[in-house]
C-alpha cells in the first residue's frame, strides 16, 4: 500500500497542481494548450523514440504475453468504439471512449509499479506493454480518429487525408522513426540519448499540469452514466478480460499473467486527453475518466497486487 500511496498519488498531485494554477489564475486560458501542445510535439515523441529506438527486439519476442495484454485492451477499445457508433456516435468521439477504456497508463504508473512489485525481470513486459499502448493501440486510435474527421467525402480522399495526416502525425512518426533506427542505426550515443530523456522527462509532468489547467477549465460536469462505464471497463472489465487470455488461451505462467493483469489494470493514461486536445475535440469525458480510473485505482491495484503475491 505504500508503494502505491508513493507512485499514485503524486501523479494526482500534479493534476492539482495545475488545476490549482488556473483556479488562482497564476496560468492563463491557454495554459493546458500551449503544454499540451509541447507534449504532443516535442516531449511525447521523444519517449516513444527512445522506446522503440532502444528496443531489443529478441528481449521482446514474447508472443503469449503480447496476445494477451493486446487482445485485451485491443477487444475493450473495438467493443466501446462499436457500441458508441451502435448509439449513433461521432467515430471521433467513439475512438476517444474507446481509448478511454483501454488505454493503461503504463509509462506513468506501470514501470515504476512492477519493479516494486516484481522486480528488475518485469522491466521487459512491462516494455512490451508501454509500446502495445502507446503505439500500437494509438496509433489504431488515432487512424479511427482522423477516419471520422475526414467523413463526408469520396473514399480515395479520405484515404489520402488520412495518409497524410498520420505521415505528419509526431506521435506516430516518432515510434516509427525509432524502430528503424533500432533495426540500421548504432547505439544511442550518450549526448543524443541523454538530450531525449531530458525531452521525455518532462512528457508526464506537462501532461499532467495540463490535464489540471483543462478541468479548472471545465464549466459542465462530464457525462456520468458513459463515464462510468468507461471506468468500471478499464478498471474491472480489461484486467478479467486480460486474465481470462493469459490463464486459458495462452497459458502464461503465473508471475507474467500477473504482471499482464496488473498492467491491464491502471488507470486510463493521459493519451485520451492529449489526442482530444490535438483534434479540438470534447476533453471533459476524457478528463474525467483519467480523474476517476487514478483515484479508484489505488484501491483495486491494492487488491491486485496482494492477492497476486498471496497465491504466488
Amino acid at each position: 500500500m505504500a508503494v502505491l500511496f508513493s507512485i499514485v498519488l503524486p501523479i494526482f498531485a500534479l493534476i492539482g497542481v495545475g488545476w490549482l494554477a488556473r483556479y488562482f489564475g497564476w496560468m492563463g486560458p491557454a495554459g493546458a494548450y500551449e503544454m499540451n501542445r509541447f507534449v504532443v510535439y516535442l516531449g511525447m515523441p521523444a519517449l516513444l523514440f527512445q522506446i522503440m529506438a532502444k528496443a531489443s527486439w529478441s528481449q521482446l519476442d514474447q508472443p503469449g504475453f503480447i496476445g494477451a495484454f493486446g487482445l485485451g485492451s485491443g477487444l475493450i477499445y473495438a467493443a466501446t468504439v462499436a457500441v458508441r457508433r451502435g448509439r449513433g456516435g461521432a467515430l471521433a468521439d467513439a475512438s476517444l471512449e474507446g481509448l478511454n477504456a483501454a488505454y493503461a497508463n503504463v509509462g506513468f504508473i506501470g514501470f515504476p509499479l512492477c519493479l516494486a512489485a516484481f522486480g528488475p525481470s518485469s522491466m521487459t513486459p512491462v516494455t512490451i506493454t508501454s509500446i502495445l499502448t502507446v503505439c500500437v493501440l494509438f496509433g489504431i486510435a488515432v487512424t479511427v480518429v482522423e477516419l471520422g474527421v475526414s467523413e463526408g467525402g469520396g473514399g480515395w480522399k479520405i484515404a489520402r487525408k488520412v495518409g497524410l495526416s498520420l505521415l505528419k502525425n509526431p506521435m506516430l512518426l516518432a515510434p516509427l522513426l525509432g524502430a528503424l533506427y533500432a533495426d540500421f542505426g548504432p547505439p544511442l550515443p550518450e549526448g543524443p540519448n541523454r538530450f531525449l530523456t531530458l525531452l521525455a522527462s518532462a512528457a508526464s509532468p506537462c501532461a499532467l499540469v495540463a490535464l489540471g489547467l483543462f478541468i479548472g477549465e471545465l464549466r459542465s460536469r462530464p457525462p456520468l452514466p458513459a463515464l462510468s462505464a468507461q471506468v468500471a471497463l478499464k478498471l474491472i472489465g480489461q484486467p478479467a478480460l486480460t486474465w481470462a487470455l493469459a490463464h486459458w488461451v495462452f497459458a502464461l505462467p503465473p508471475t507474467m499473467t500477473a504482471i499482464a493483469v496488473v498492467l491491464a489494470a491502471l488507470p486510463t493514461g493521459t493519451g485520451p486527453f492529449m489526442l482530444a486536445n490535438m483534434y479540438q475535440r470534447e476533453a471533459s469525458g476524457s478528463a474525467g475518466s483519467i480523474l476517476a480510473s487514478t483515484i479508484l485505482s489505488i484501491i483495486t491495484i491494492s487488491v491486485l497486487v496482494t492477492w497476486f503475491r498471496t497465491v504466488g
